[in-house]
């Protein structure tokens, strides 16, 4: 009887340990099956902690560069010029970048001074921008003279970074000095806190409702839904704006802005977004983590801001 009981026992255990090593087996096969993936970071929780790592990464980094543009706007003038100069200099420097690499080479020395330069003069007075322009322009003719190499592929470029950059980003200089005090700052803030909502809501329902391609070629992912939202949403910031009373701009002057300034940051954005692709890049550097380079966060801005500025011009409040 003990020997049967002890055999019994001795199958047992084999059963148990042949359950044992099929279930092992099978674990590595279905670890090996998804090697790959892993290996690629497709698997599902990869994915997911790697879309969370990304949307706090991108959170932290605008939610810092928010802040140092609204305490910069507070400040005053001469610190709302000084950030817009940063600025221009960070995207000016990157677009020179991206044009070097389609083969053109400008001259970044005047360029990169003059887009500083741009975001400082309506601190003196609107003349000092058209001289600090004109003296620009005499020095980039004087380089292309002297310069046998340059073609006139490479003296466009480089007259066109500190338009693009420091030029547009000087138009926000201006709003801002509407009124040294806080209702300028208030103001300023209007007209890009209204971009920031538009490229907000344009994302958010653009990725929840877009269909139909707004400009395929260019952006892939931009939709005229997505162009629709990001009116409503710099429609809201503007209306939110009036009715509380913290800016002086008559409530179809609102509209109107809102509606103008989101459109021309569409157009900003895909200017850029055609550079980018002429470049064969996907971002125009990586000085914000999460949004890419300052050209990237900075491009809807220049033209919607600039947008924003004429439209408050026309209007007679500037």
């Amino acid at each position: 009887m003990s020997a049967s009981r002890a055999d019994n026992e001795d199958q047992a255990s084999e059963g148990t340990s042949r359950g044992l090593d099929a279930r092992i087996d099978s674990l590595e096969r279905r670890r090996a099956a998804k090697e790959e993936r892993r290996n690629a970071g497709e698997l599902r929780g990869q994915r997911v902690r790697s879309n969370a790592e990304k949307l706090l990464t991108r959170t932290m980094s605008g939610f810092i560069y928010a802040a140092l543009c609204v305490a910069c706007l507070y400040f005053g003038p001469i610190s709302t010029a000084a950030l817009m100069a940063a600025m221009a200099w960070l995207s000016c420097s990157e677009f020179y970048r991206l044009t070097r690499m389609c083969g053109r080479v400008p001259e970044e020395v005047l360029g990169l001074t003059a887009a500083v330069t741009l975001p400082f003069c309506p601190l003196v007075s609107p003349r000092v921008t058209l001289i600090a322009l004109a003296f620009y322009l005499i020095a980039l003719g004087a380089w292309y003279v002297m310069s046998p190499r340059a073609n006139i592929a490479d003296l466009a470029v480089s007259a066109f970074g500190p338009l693009y950059c420091g030029l547009m980003l000087s138009f926000i200089v201006m709003v801002r000095m509407i009124e040294p005090r806080l209702a300028g700052g208030l103001l300023t803030l209007a007209v890009m806190g209204g971009i920031w909502a538009s490229d907000a809501f344009a994302y958010l329902v653009g990725s929840r409702f877009g269909k139909s391609k707004l400009a395929p070629r260019i952006s892939p992912n931009k939709t005229w839904e997505g162009l629709i939202g990001g009116f409503v949403g710099s429609l809201i910031v503007w209306v939110v704006y009036f009715f509380v009373g913290l800016i002086p701009v008559p409530l179809y002057l609102c509209i109107i802005i809102s509606l103008v300034s989101a459109v021309c940051g569409v157009v900003g954005d895909l200017v850029e977004s055609r550079f980018k692709r002429g470049a064969g890049v996907k971002d125009s550097g990586d000085f914000m983590p999460g949004h890419g380079g300052m050209l990237d966060r900075s491009d809807s801005l220049m033209f919607g801001c600039m947008a924003a500025a004429v439209v408050l011009m026309l209007g007679g409040i500037l």
